[in-house]
Parts: C-alpha cells; sequence; structure tokens
C-alpha cells in the first residue's frame, strides 16, 4: 500500500469483544513475517490506535439493516466516525492521511471531519475506488482485454446505487472507449447497473461483504494518494466538494477524477459533461445532500 520498500507500523483497533480474534489475527501477522511489517498494535483503546498514525483507513462502520431509515443509520454512525476523527486530530501525525470505507462512506468522511475541523479537508477522503476498479474490470471483460489498457474511467458521486460510472473521457488501449465498445453495446450489458449493483450481487453470491476488493481497493486508493498517479491518468477519490467544480454542493464528500502528485490530490478540471451525465451527476449529488441532512440532525437535533 506504501510502496515496496517502505516499512510499516500497523495500529488494529477493533472493539472489546472482538479483541481474542484481533490478538489471533496479530499472531498471524508476526508469524507471516512480512517483509515491510516491523511492529502490529492491537487494541480496542481509541487513543492507542490512533498515536502517532500517518494513515488511517477506517473501515468499521454500523452497516444498514433491513427497512432502517437513512436518519438511522446516520445515527448509529455518527458516534463511531465523529469520535474517531476527534482523537486522529488530537493524536495523529500532523499531516495524516485519511480514508474512510465504512459505508454510507461519504458521509462517514464527512461526519470525521465534523470531529477534526482542524484536519485539513483534502486529507480526509471516502473510497470510491472499489467502483473505479469495478467499472475498470466490467470494460475489461466486455472489450476482452486486459484491464491494464483500460483508462480513466471515473466515478461520479455517492458510493451507492445513485454512483455515475462516466466512461465518456475513457480510454481502451489508447482510443476512446466509445469506440471500442459502442453505446448501445454498454446499454445492452447494463454497465452502469452492473457497477451501481455489484456490491449487492457480492453480498448476494458470498453472503456478506466485499473483503478481498474492496481491501485491494483500498491499497489502491492509498497508494495512488502517497505515491502518485501514473503518467497523465487519473482515478477515482470521494473528496470534499469545494463548490467551483462541476456545480457539485460545496462540502459534500463527492467522488471526483483526480491525479496525485507528491503525497496530494488534485481533481480534474474542465471535462465537457453532456446532458445526460449532468443528470445523472446531480441525482448522486442530491442524495448526498439529503444523507449529510440526515447526519447534521443526528448532530444537532
Amino acid at each position: 500500500m506504501c510502496g515496496s520498500e517502505q516499512k510499516v507500523i500497523l495500529h488494529l483497533l477493533d472493539i472489546p469483544p472482538a479483541m481474542t480474534r484481533l490478538e489471533g489475527l496479530e499472531m498471524e501477522l508476526v508469524d507471516a513475517a512480512f517483509p515491510l511489517l516491523t511492529g502490529v498494535v492491537a487494541t480496542s483503546d481509541l487513543e492507542v490506535a490512533c498515536r502517532n498514525v500517518d494513515i488511517a483507513v477506517l473501515v468499521g462502520g454500523f452497516p444498514r439493516g433491513p427497512g432502517m431509515e437513512r436518519k438511522d443509520l446516520m445515527a448509529k454512525n455518527a458516534p463511531i466516525f465523529g469520535p474517531q476523527g476527534a482523537m486522529l486530530e488530537k493524536v495523529a501525525s500532523k499531516d495524516v492521511k485519511i480514508l474512510v470505507v465504512a459505508n454510507p462512506a461519504n458521509t462517514n468522511a464527512w461526519l470525521v471531519s465534523q470531529g477534526a475541523p482542524n484536519i485539513p479537508k483534502a486529507n480526509i477522503t471516502a473510497m470510491t475506488r472499489l467502483d473505479h476498479n469495478r467499472a475498470v474490470g466490467q470494460l475489461a471483460a466486455l472489450a476482452q482485454v486486459d484491464h491494464n489498457v483500460v483508462k480513466d474511467v471515473i466515478i461520479w458521486g455517492n458510493h451507492s446505487a445513485t454512483q455515475y460510472p462516466d466512461v465518456n473521457h475513457g480510454t481502451i488501449g489508447g482510443r476512446p472507449i466509445l469506440e471500442i465498445l459502442s453505446d448501445t453495446k454498454l446499454r445492452e450489458a447494463n454497465f452502469i447497473k452492473v457497477v451501481q449493483q455489484r456490491g449487492k450481487a457480492v453480498i448476494e453470491k458470498r453472503g456478506a461483504s466485499s473483503a478481498l476488493s474492496a481491501g485491494h481497493s483500498a491499497c489502491d486508493h492509498v497508494r495512488n494518494w502517497l505515491l502518485g498517479t501514473p503518467g497523465d491518468s487519473w482515478v477515482s477519490m470521494g473528496v470534499f466538494s469545494d463548490g467551483n467544480s462541476y456545480d457539485i454542493p460545496e462540502g459534500l464528500v463527492y467522488s471526483f477524477p483526480v491525479r496525485c502528485r507528491n503525497g496530494k490530490w488534485e481533481r480534474v478540471e474542465g471535462l465537457p459533461i453532456n446532458a445526460e451525465s449532468r443528470k445523472l451527476m446531480d441525482a448522486t449529488a442530491q442524495e448526498l445532500v439529503e444523507e449529510q441532512q440526515d447526519a447534521m440532525h443526528v448532530l444537532s437535533p
């Protein structure tokens, strides 16, 4: 995740009832003798877990259950992510980089920022790289090519079923995706819906949410953030909107195309947006507005 030579110390946090299993995981990490792993801290103490960390990957949240309203989900997650943000602000590295994986990832990242007003918002991100990688995988399969030649797809918006997987600016082997795969073929393959619903489809098959692909995507997200995106290509990251880029309301954690250099990300600006894309981008933004309003109500009833 941090490069092929960067040694790391893992701080692993879990709730007290899970500590015995976490200690078993710690034993396995030691037994594996990973060449870059120089230490493991396994704890249920939030302050111990956050102390001096340079990268925080927040994977533990309260999942949405059957019949649960969004406001109920926010009420469960606010007491998790606000305090984690506050503790990271208090004891983590001053330049800590935060990736929120647990759903609803975008709004949970916003909750982190509410607990950590002094951590730069550019240092708080949500993971839409899993959706980005899913889109790449689907396109590679449809075009019958290696996934490495699929470049510059975009996930706009929320890590949810409203996200918009956009192929209008992407390429396959250097050629526009829509020259290789016609719009008709993509529609016949239900490309957008397949990517939007992929997490649900995995749960139906596995009986559990994505694990391998989510972990791999978290590594991809952080690696590009730290070490850069290759060449002139971009990836998708959930980041705070400044209100100026693509007419997305300020303050939303919204997935944009970004390029990374020297440990920082920057949005890819000025891409032409057609009418259909505009409609889909606005729809996922509206969902995020409503999620944030529900979260605000939880914080200030």
